[in-house]
């Protein structure tokens, strides 16, 4: 409804046909859109999917925008663009077809391999001995088997790899839009939080007054540091960072062009807060956190991903029991199914829960969601 509502002109691609929008949305043609963008220094634009940098790359050529993509989406030229204030990083690239013959004594124990060009936590593996070494190069190509087709090279990208140093310390995610003049507007702030050490999955994200109160004047300054290198304007990214234990501010990854994946981050924020991200940032406007967060004290507000984590192959799942899953839960705000027999995961749940009731994140942290399916 928001771009009904709000007259947000949509490209009318093949992918948006399939949509079935709301009568009344404002449709424009693809060459009208790119008169739009040819008219404009720097237009206003979001894609949510990452699937859409294709047309981007294909269509919009003509302007800064698929370079400046490039550099956060691509992990090896994002690591260049920010060698500058992060330069004891340790980063190498490697060719898929080359993994076998890396010299394992010369790598960071422990450290973190990925695909240079990647989507959610697919192809991404911490390594912390040569056995695990040996296990993480198997895993890989056949997790590439899998995984090859689900979505364009200009999102996923398995032929190329890369190896990084293992970032220690707690994992935060932050929407965040460049306005006009390039000043970063920070739109939500989330806990990554995770099961164990080895854990590199995506399984719970949480929001809350005390983590976005505590967070947001430095990450607001770290989103600047980054914005001012790759000199971006009107320009949406979704950042993932660690604050190490010397308390240092290390990035990730910055994912361009959208908020968190599959429309999660941003629609807990309206869920929890109130205010519409996707609409601030095409009104460029600024939450006002001292308001926003009135009311909001031991909340904690959650996006559980249900990835398929049972080790069962999809195929053989008839099932999943989402009403067994939702009474888990104290306060389930919103459950989004997903086809899992297409994409890996099984939908995705957003919920409300007590500070002092965290032990129903724990038990779903710790969950292979085995006891939620059904197989042949």
């Amino acid at each position: 409804m928001t771009v009904r509502d709000n007259a947000i002109p949509v490209v009318d691609t093949d992918i948006t046909k399939e949509l079935d929008l709301y009568s009344g949305t404002k449709i424009v043609s693809e060459d009208k859109a790119i008169k739009m963008t040819r008219e404009s220094d720097n237009p206003a634009i979001y894609t949510t999917s990452e699937n859409s940098i294709g047309w981007i790359s294909k269509n919009l050529a003509f302007s800064n925008l698929p370079g400046k993509i490039e550099l956060f989406k691509n992990k090896l030229k994002f690591r260049e663009l920010t060698k500058s204030i992060f330069p004891n990083f340790y980063f190498k690239s490697v060719g898929v077809e080359d993994l076998k013959q890396i010299q394992f004594s010369e790598l960071p124990v422990p450290f973190i391999i990925k695909p240079a060009v990647g989507f959610m936590s697919m192809g991404v593996y911490k390594v912390s001995n040569f056995e695990e070494w040996t296990n993480t190069i198997d895993s890989i190509i056949a997790e590439i088997d899998q995984i090859k087709d689900l979505y364009p090279a200009e999102v996923l990208d398995t032929s190329l790899f890369i190896i990084e140093q293992c970032i220690n310390g707690d994992e935060f995610a932050v929407d965040v839009y460049y306005n006009s003049i390039g000043e970063p507007v920070i739109l939500n702030i989330l806990n990554h939080t995770f099961s164990s050490d080895t854990d590199v999955s995506d399984r719970v994200y949480i929001s809350s007054k005390k983590i976005i109160e505590s967070n947001l004047e430095e990450f607001t300054g770290f989103a600047e540091k980054i914005g001012n290198l790759a000199r971006v304007k009107n320009f949406p990214v979704h950042i993932e960072l660690r604050r190490d234990n010397d308390g240092t501010l290390l990035p990730i990854e910055v994912n361009p062009m959208r908020f968190g994946g599959w429309c999660t981050t941003p629609d807990i924020a309206f869920l929890a807060y109130g205010f519409n991200p996707y609409l601030y940032y095409y009104s460029q406007k600024k939450p006002n956190w001292s308001e926003v967060l009135k009311g909001k004290e031991g909340k904690l507000f959650c996006v559980i991903v249900l990835n398929n984590s049972t080790g069962v192959d999809a195929d053989e799942i008839t099932s999943f029991n989402y009403e067994k899953l939702l009474s888990k839960f104290e306060k389930p705000i919103e459950l989004r199914k997903i086809d899992f027999q297409k994409y890996p995961v099984f939908g995705f749940l957003f919920t409300e829960t007590r500070e002092d009731n965290f032990i129903e994140l724990k038990n779903i942290l710790n969950s292979d969601l085995n006891e939620f399916i059904s197989t042949k």
